[in-house]
């Protein structure tokens, strides 16, 4: 299994129990030591649920991360981006910045992005994607 950068759809669906991404989880734990997440990530599972005031969750949240890896925004993860975003914008299919800055991450770390938003994803060129939540 390819070192990964696990997006935020999958890491919460990890925090709700879904079978088969805790399934995947566990697989991945077994043969590598910790989970990649980009500080994008990071920014949106912490800001939603301060948004929410989910204490407990966030507390578990925080708990998961120092565990983890969170990996930078960089130099070349930004221009990889930028990249990515002059192009989709040229072809007239945009994508949100923030899925393209974790996408920068993920190409920049030499990482297969797992998320379960293909809708965006699918549309970059060079960007390894894994859906966690199918079977």
């Amino acid at each position: 299994m390819k070192p990964a950068l696990v997006d935020t759809d999958i890491l919460s669906m990890f925090f709700r129990g879904n079978r088969i991404v805790v399934s995947r989880f566990e697989a991945y734990l077994n043969e590598h030591a910790q989970i990649n997440l980009s500080i994008v990530t990071y920014y949106e599972i912490i800001s939603g649920l301060k948004h929410r005031d989910a204490q407990k969750q966030l507390t578990l949240f925080l708990e998961f991360a120092a565990q983890n890896i969170i990996l930078p925004l960089t130099e070349q993860s930004v221009v990889l981006s930028a990249d990515m975003y002059a192009t989709l914008r040229r072809d007239g299919t945009p994508v949100d910045d923030i899925d393209l800055l974790i996408a920068g991450v993920a190409i920049a770390n030499n990482l297969v992005l797992v998320t379960h938003n293909q809708r965006h994803f699918n549309r970059i060129e060079g960007l390894e994607w894994e859906d966690w939540s199918q079977s």
